[in-house]
């Protein structure tokens, strides 16, 4: 294939354009007036950030190479078809339960990062545990999109796939670096822009190719292979209700999602916007869809791609750079290669902004420093925007399962995380030695499960699991969402346990070593007023509460505290502080 001097002209001016919009918006960051300084502005960006612009970014986020690529590789896999395509849905319904349940709370309660409440509720050793997934979730995640990109990149341009990398990871990492969220945030619009406006473009001139078969016919009848609708044969329908809880309750507990949450407003504004990417993830999904249709109805043999078709040679995940590529004219290929580009910048800059941002404040700042001085936070999250993107990048070029080791990470948010977040926010009376009881739980059930994309072989055999053709086990139950049970009741059970003996006296006070039932209040906690602001929170909530000993039922298990919302609202805020 020749080298496409054109396609690379069109990916510099996409790039530069995406860079000159994100150094404008880190100058609007300069000329925010944030209360919590310039870093939580860089993080939160100054809790301004509107419905229009949230409602791109967080489409944007989730709208990401492996959404745009792995959908339209799950339609034109014969063995899986539409009906495997959780993601678009999966994604969707995840963005609602989160604005339905999980926004308001959070942001009405003036949290900064995701780990704020767990460290809040836990101590700052169970922040520190629980940020290990979530930097593994983001900075893998992060990987495998930029060698996505590299490997799109060089299908259609025909230039090496490690300097396509590299060149995409140092302008996500630069703009990101000198604007925090706001340059995001920004560029995101650009980029949902492009990812709407290229692939849709795309579609129709495919779509007309002479080799392409109508794709209602192919949707139902077998032509080039099995109808690119799918089916769920019975024996597999609990594996993909694994799945499909895995995408819906794992897909909230994300920094980047809540980073878009915090960043809003207000709550109201919080929840609205998830409401908006909900709506915007179903729509950006559907060129991809008919794109995995066009390339499941293709004679491949009549194209310039020739035999065997792109599944037998194991080229299934590039699906829709090859369609773009032998089925478009040329220069609508480059506009589709702009839209994957942005795909993959949206969702990479998001996750080296959210692990930054966790680690700059959950971890140096409230572990290790809680004095540290503004600049001093700035100057942590630019070298740990260099570092995780630099980290990101050689994982990329050097891993040779990214993809798998992200499916692993994602497992563990979903398992880990996730009933963590529940208990945190709405179940009253959890603690440190729960919530490390849990935690260690879901990590040995999913890890004794196995994972097949790292040829790592189970321990224990769940009912109806079965050996490939590699050789390799694989599992029909749903582990995964038995680990994610088995954490969150694990958590609630010692918690009230470890509770019980301490309160009755059966355990001595000294051996509460975590500080979390009989000290719970002591300086191992950190002071909330470290965690929240004062204009976010009514000030009596900061006051420490004495244990009750006789608690009903209903009122054990129900946070009331998670649906006393305050709003944040200026009017609020001056009438408490009168």
């Amino acid at each position: 294939m020749a080298f496409h001097v054109e396609g690379l002209v069109a990916i510099v001016v996409f790039y530069l354009a995406i860079l000159a919009v994100g150094i404008w918006a880190a100058w609007k960051t300069k000329n925010t007036d944030s209360e919590g300084g310039r870093s939580e502005a860089i993080i939160v960006g100054g809790r301004d950030i509107g419905l229009l612009v949230g409602g791109f970014t967080m489409t944007a986020t989730w709208v990401g190479g492996g959404y745009i690529n792995g959908t339209a590789e799950a339609v034109y896999v014969p063995d899986y078809g539409l009906a495997w395509a959780q993601a678009p849905i999966g994604y969707s319904l995840s963005l609602i339960l989160g604005g339905l349940f999980f926004a308001k709370p959070m942001r009405s309660k003036g949290y900064v990062t995701m780990l704020d409440p767990f460290q809040q509720l836990y101590g700052k050793r169970m922040g520190g545990l629980l940020f290990i997934p979530a930097l593994m979730g983001e900075m893998f995640w992060a990987a495998a999109i930029f060698s996505a990109l590299g490997a799109t990149i060089s299908v259609i341009i025909d230039i090496n796939v490690n300097i396509s990398v590299i060149i995409s990871a140092l302008i996500a990492t630069l703009y990101t670096l000198v604007g925090g969220v706001y340059s995001v945030a920004y560029t995101d619009v650009v980029q949902l822009f492009c990812i709407f406006l290229g692939l849709w473009i795309s579609v129709p001139f495919a779509m007309s190719h002479p080799a392409v078969t109508d794709i209602g016919l192919t949707a139902v009848h077998q032509v080039y292979q099995a109808p690119w609708l799918g089916s769920i044969n019975s024996l597999d329908i609990y594996t993909w209700l694994d799945n499909f809880f895995l995408l819906t309750l794992g897909g909230i507990p994300w920094q980047a999602y809540f980073q878009r949450v915090l960043s809003s407003s207000s709550a109201t504004y919080a929840q609205v916007l998830s409401f908006l990417a909900a709506f915007g993830c179903l729509v950006m999904a559907i060129p991809a869809v008919l794109i995995g249709a066009i390339g499941a109805s293709t004679a491949w043999n009549q194209t310039d791609y020739g035999v065997p078709d792109p599944k037998s040679k194991k080229e299934a995940d590039m699906i829709l750079p090859i369609v773009l590529q032998y089925l478009c004219p040329v220069y609508i290929s480059f506009f589709g290669l702009g839209a994957v580009s942005a795909a993959v910048m949206s969702s990479a800059d998001s996750s080296i902004l959210s692990a930054s941002s966790m680690f700059a404040r959950n971890i140096y700042q409230l572990s290790f420093r809680q004095n540290a001085s503004d600049r001093e936070i700035v100057w942590v999250m630019r070298i740990t925007v260099l570092l995780f993107g630099a980290s990101a990048t050689a994982m990329a070029l050097l891993a040779s399962s990214v993809y798998g080791l992200w499916y692993l990470s994602s497992d563990l948010v979903y398992i880990i995380i996730f009933p963590q977040l529940l208990c945190v926010l709405f179940i009253k009376g959890t603690n440190t030695y729960g919530a490390i009881a849990g935690y260690l739980f879901g990590l040995v059930l999913r890890i004794t499960g196995g994972e097949p994309y790292l040829y790592l072989q189970p321990l224990i055999f769940y009912p109806g699991w079965y050996q490939d053709d590699n050789n390799l086990y694989i599992q029909r139950f749903p582990f995964k969402t038995l680990a994610m049970l088995t954490s969150f009741f694990t958590n609630v059970t010692v918690s009230y346990l470890a509770k019980y003996l301490f309160e009755s006296g059966t355990l001595p006070p000294k051996l509460d070593f975590l500080d979390a039932v009989v000290a719970r209040y002591s300086r191992e906690h950190m002071d909330k007023a470290t965690l929240v602001k004062s204009d976010n929170i009514v000030l009596n909530e900061l006051a420490p509460v004495n244990p009750r000993h006789s608690l009903t039922l209903s009122s054990t298990f129900t946070n009331k505290e998670a649906f006393n919302y305050v709003d944040s609202s200026p009017e609020l805020s001056n009438t408490e502080d009168n």
